[in-house]
């Protein structure tokens, strides 16, 4: 009965963050690490309140890891921001070894599309009212990246039901 009381918070905590992560991408082109701190944290506390064992936590670290030094690759390459490098392993992290390729995959869909509205927007004359706004500048501006914290929380979302947080509510 309490498992399934902490997996509901992690999933609306989860859920929760990670549709602010995507929301404050685009708004400010930035993923703060308070925010990334905040969702390792949470794991390292709810995960083993709702049962996650040892074996299944340490292949999810293991997969985070991995992600991490892929996205550190990524970000040295300059193809993704510092934010996102971050953000990415600790998604895996929650979702687990089991959808860590399949976040992957679905990030990179859903990069790839949003890449592919910002840019040709950036090629059309867009009213005042929109360019006095800061983020919307930021969007427009060709010097920027892609918020791609967007791409992220997508993918985390879409999947969150095939997770075992999801599975331990039902």
């Amino acid at each position: 009965m309490l498992s399934a009381l902490f997996a509901w918070i992690a999933l609306l905590l989860f859920a929760g963050t990670m549709i602010f992560a995507g929301i404050k991408d685009v708004l400010t082109m930035t993923i703060s690490n308070r925010l990334v701190i905040v969702l390792f944290a949470a794991y390292l506390v709810l995960a083993p309140a709702t049962g996650v064992g040892v074996d299944t936590a340490f292949l999810s670290a293991l997969a985070a890891t991995t992600a991490l030094a892929c996205t550190m690759g990524l970000f040295a390459m300059g193809w993704i921001g510092g934010g996102d490098a971050k953000l990415a392993p600790v998604v895996v992290l929650w979702l687990g070894h089991g959808l860590a390729l399949e976040f992957a995959l679905y990030a990179s869909v859903f990069g790839a599309a949003l890449t592919m509205l910002i840019l040709p927007l950036r090629r059309i004359s867009v009213p005042t009212s929109l360019v006095s706004r800061a983020w919307f500048r930021r969007l427009h501006d060709d010097d920027m990246g892609v918020p791609y914290g967007v791409a992220l929380a997508l993918a985390a979302l879409v999947l969150l039901p095939q997770s075992h947080w999801y599975a331990t509510v039902l």
